[in-house]
């Protein structure tokens, strides 16, 4: 495990400004296989992709279902997977990174606001991340996503730059702030030392552009997952039509 950690952090680090590390997100077994048999190096998983494949809304997953679902995304892949496990589910952190680590993931996200409450207090939240530092030891990559840009900030490119800073002191691999434009990302890489993470456009337009701009690592959230339903009702759509 620590071995696969090991090379996922990898993938992270001496890239060149136009070759960010680029995860799809596969929300099922069956997309995982596709997007390892294209050729990725590595998967992160979208809670909000997982949450649609299961019935549920985003943010409403139980954690025994979110983890089973990476359980088996992970077992149906040789490429490291990391796991969106939103804010945690109240777990303490040395549970949180057990059950983690018992699905075969080698990363994760963690998210530093809460529904409905907004975002939490950074130091509170450096200090837990700190923690789940402490319990994983280098067995995951932790990816800290940073909520100021969806949350309506006064100043998210200030705020995403302090907390960024609490977070890689605690022991986060990654940043990600979520929602960041790519017009922000230079003034976040002139700020923040250690990778960035930034979301893309689901189609994969421009990911050179956003590497350029500052972004070492590139996710996708749901987008790519929705696409995939938009093409299955438009299958739906053909049958019925008897095409």
């Amino acid at each position: 495990m620590v071995n696969a950690a090991a090379a996922f952090r990898a993938l992270h680090h001496d890239r060149s400004p136009g070759d960010p590390l680029v995860l799809p997100g596969p929300w099922d077994a069956a997309s995982a296989r596709a997007f390892e048999e294209a050729g990725f190096p590595a998967l992160a998983t979208p809670s909000a992709g997982v949450a649609a494949s299961l019935g549920h809304e985003d943010g409403s997953t139980p954690a025994d279902e979110m983890f089973a679902a990476v359980r088996r995304i992970v077992r149906s892949v040789s490429v490291p997977v990391s796991a969106d496990i939103e804010d945690g589910y109240g777990l303490p952190p040395k549970e949180l990174v057990a059950r983690l680590l018992e699905t075969g993931a080698v990363g994760c996200n963690l998210e530093d606001s809460t529904r409905p409450d907004g975002l939490k207090d950074p130091r509170a939240h450096a200090d837990w991340l700190a923690e789940v530092r402490a319990a994983a030891g280098d067995a995951l990559v932790l990816n800290a996503r940073i909520d100021t840009f969806i949350r309506g900030t006064a100043d998210p490119v200030a705020g995403a730059i302090e907390r960024a800073r609490l977070y890689i002191a605690a022991g986060a691999d990654c940043v990600y702030p979520i929602g960041a434009p790519l017009t922000a990302l230079p003034r976040l890489r002139a700020a923040i030392e250690g990778p960035i993470n930034a979301g893309a456009p689901a189609d994969g337009s421009v990911l050179r552009e956003w590497g350029a701009a500052g972004a070492t690592r590139i996710t996708f959230g749901p987008g790519v997952q929705r696409r995939a339903a938009e093409a299955v009702r438009g299958i739906a759509d053909g049958i019925l039509r008897g095409e």
